[in-house]
């Protein structure tokens, strides 16, 4: 089952730019980029907060059409929407993370550094 998305034509740059202002759903983006399109499950985000604050964040990304959540049994698997976001905005994903680099504001994740992967 998937949770309800924005179309690819219905993803807004306010609202996506508004999305990513936000420390901790930046840094989650930023670690969903590292894992260069696999799935997550929400379990491997605990890092960056409680659950309930993690599932909050995670629905706003969702409703903006910067990530896709689906349920799959009991877990929900998180994926970055970049194919979406780049033919909406190309460049903007990339620029957004090579900005964030190594920012100390956004969270850590587990103390173990991310190495993000742009798309060449």
């Amino acid at each position: 089952m998937t949770l309800p998305h924005p179309n690819t034509d219905q993803i807004s740059l306010p609202i996506v730019l508004g999305v990513l202002g936000d420390p901790t759903r930046l840094a989650i983006v930023r670690y969903l980029a590292s894992k260069q399109g696999v799935p997550l499950n929400c379990s491997q985000f605990l890092d960056f907060g409680s659950k309930t604050n993690l599932s909050y964040h995670l629905a706003k990304l969702r409703e903006a059409g910067v990530t896709r959540a689906e349920v799959v049994g009991t877990n929900r698997m998180i994926t970055l929407r970049r194919a979406d976001l780049d033919a909406r905005f190309p460049g903007l994903l990339d620029s957004v993370i090579a900005a964030a680099g190594d920012d100390p504001a956004l969270p850590a994740v587990g103390g173990h550094d991310i190495e993000v992967h742009a798309r060449p």
